[in-house]
């Protein structure tokens, strides 16, 4: 991928979701539900994390017990699987929870956050060939492309326009 034309991966990643995920979407989410996904995501944020951080730790903690029995059948193989999704969600958490003052202060670092959260769960997802997390992944993508307008700034990753400058009077 030639990162010169478009800017980082990341940026052509985004300009990519955002062409299909708001531009050519099938249908815009109503400015009401846009303003109400606002409004308590940084909540539904927060309640995700409580909830789901206990059952990462405990997840992988109850995997280091186990470990010993891996070596019996096919279990390396879900095992070593499991954990890899288990880190991953270890580390979209982590990137959830940084996220939360910024939902809370509608400014686009919150926004952009929570896209790398997705994104990582998009990987393990992929890595692990689970579908129905996709799906999840994409119902997620979609909703945050259609609020991002909605959260103050420029995002982190877009790429910086040129800025025209006024031509000087000379006296």
């Amino acid at each position: 991928m030639n990162t010169s034309e478009g800017g980082k991966p990341l940026q052509q990643l985004e300009h990519v979701l955002d062409e299909y995920l708001i531009h050519k979407a099938p249908f815009q989410l109503p400015g009401g539900l846009k303003q109400f996904i606002v409004k308590v995501a940084p909540w539904l944020n927060l309640l995700f994390i409580i909830t789901l951080l206990p059952v990462v730790l405990f997840a992988l903690g109850l995997g280091a017990i186990l470990s010993p029995f891996l070596l019996f059948g096919d279990a390396a193989y879900h095992a070593g699987a499991g954990l890899f999704t288990l880190i991953f969600a270890a580390g979209s958490i982590v990137l959830q929870a940084i996220a939360v003052p910024g939902l809370f202060k509608r400014n686009a670092q919150g926004w952009n956050f929570l896209y790398y959260a997705t994104l990582l769960m998009a990987v393990a997802d992929i890595v692990y060939f689970s579908i129905t997390g996709l799906i999840g992944v994409l119902i997620s993508l979609y909703i945050l492309f259609q609020v991002k307008s909605l959260y103050a700034g420029k995002t982190v990753m877009a790429a910086p326009s040129p800025k025209s400058h006024p031509p000087k009077h000379q006296d």
